[in-house]
């Protein structure tokens, strides 16, 4: 599950997302230089092979560990896409591009936004959508809808299968929350699996934010559907009815946000971006990156713990914090708000601002776990988590059962 949005202005043009998936499928951030690839060259994607173009762009890209498709990223040339899951009345394909590798294919071939929708229809339309989508459930597959967007303006892209549409995006805010959306093309939903996605519920959040800068944007990724700190856990779909969502609980409670991104596209060409790098924006710290400036940033994750990785040393932190979140959430967050508000006015060379990320994220472990008390989840939300937490390796949460 996954959150998109965009704020279409006359001098600029602000994007979000949540990347919601499965709470240990990590996600890095992926910089690929722009290249040249002899004619004839095949391009091996998640599932199939497509024919490679002679020029890919430089980008960069949020990924889950396991696949070559991105769930967000952007390109040398201002354009910017989001993903989400779809489900729809259109038969399911056991291979084809993924949702995902449509993204990162137009990222790589196009340099304006329309071109990047002409891509994705294109390639939607030769290749088909399909093929496992899910890290827990490798057989899970869906459908995708996408916002795409440069320093202009911005497009919805909806899809069924092998149908498609598409709206223009001039002025406003615009989200897509796993759900159809288009008038008329929505006839294709289905009705069940878009219900239990909450993807009504969370637009509902996001379309009526009031963004007018990327701080705006920040916020609504962190709600928690109450404009407060404390998550709310449903029985059946966990917290997955606001934009930062927490996994926990019943069968259709597995999507947690594992990635979150923020941009700033001014028609003057001036482009600034900022992504988390690690799970749960309202624990995280949005770091300013650039699309030509690539950072070392460790060993790639996986679905392993590994304190060598940026994603899996703030795990730490998130899963603590977890625990009591009305409790233990404002310890942190005067202080991110105030990294975070110097960041936006002077930003940083981001090999610095992840380095001061990484420095404030160790110290505020130590914070959270000498304010440790009772665990406040719902029990089968915390035998959820400590089932993950086993899965992954992760050392030992300091934490109280209530």
């Amino acid at each position: 599950m996954c959150d998109t949005l965009v704020m279409v202005a006359p001098d600029r043009v602000l994007f979000a997302k949540n990347s919601d998936r499965n709470p240990n499928e990590a996600q890095l951030l992926d910089w690929q230089p722009r290249r040249a690839h002899a004619a004839g060259t095949r391009l091996r994607c998640t599932w199939i092979e497509v024919d490679q173009a002679t020029e890919t762009n430089a980008v960069l890209l949020s990924r889950p560990f396991w696949m070559w498709g991105a769930e967000m990223g952007a390109n040398e040339h201002g354009v910017v896409i989001g993903n989400e899951a779809v489900f729809t009345d259109q038969p399911y394909a056991a291979t084809g591009l993924t949702g995902m590798d449509l993204l990162r294919l137009a990222l790589e071939r196009a340099d304006t936004a329309a071109a990047a929708v002409e891509v994705i229809t294109t390639l939607l339309g030769r290749h088909g959508q399909g093929g496992g989508c899910g890290h827990e459930d490798p057989a899970l597959t869906y459908h995708n809808s996408f916002l795409v967007a440069d320093a202009t303006g911005a497009y919805v892209v909806e899809t069924a299968g092998a149908l498609w549409d598409v709206e223009r995006v001039t002025s406003g805010v615009r989200s897509i929350s796993n759900g159809l959306t288009i008038p008329g093309f929505d006839r294709h939903a289905a009705r069940v699996p878009t219900y239990f996605a909450q993807s009504r519920v969370r637009r509902g959040i996001t379309g009526s934010c009031a963004a007018s800068s990327p701080a705006d944007l920040m916020a609504v990724l962190r709600d928690h559907g109450t404009r407060g700190p404390n998550p709310r856990f449903a029985p059946v779909m966990g917290a997955k009815a606001a934009p930062c969502m927490h996994a926990g609980g019943g069968i259709k409670a597995t999507s947690q946000t594992t990635g979150s991104w923020v941009c700033d596209l001014g028609r003057d060409g001036d482009h600034r971006h900022w992504a988390t790098a690690t799970s749960a924006p309202c624990t995280g710290l949005f770091k300013p990156v650039r699309v030509d400036q690539p950072l070392d940033l460790g060993p790639d994750p996986t679905d392993r713990f590994d304190p060598d990785t940026v994603w899996w040393r703030h795990e730490v932190l998130h899963r603590a914090v977890l625990a009591d979140p009305a409790r233990l959430l404002p310890l942190i967050a005067a202080e991110r708000h105030r990294v975070e508000a110097g960041w936006l006015e002077a930003p940083p060379e981001s090999a610095d601002a992840f380095a001061e990320a990484d420095a404030i994220t160790s110290r505020w472990i130590d914070v959270v776990r000498s304010a440790r008390g009772p665990d406040r989840r719902p029990r089968r939300v915390r035998r959820y988590w400590d089932l993950r937490d086993s899965r992954a390796g992760m050392p030992g949460v300091d934490r109280r059962a209530g």
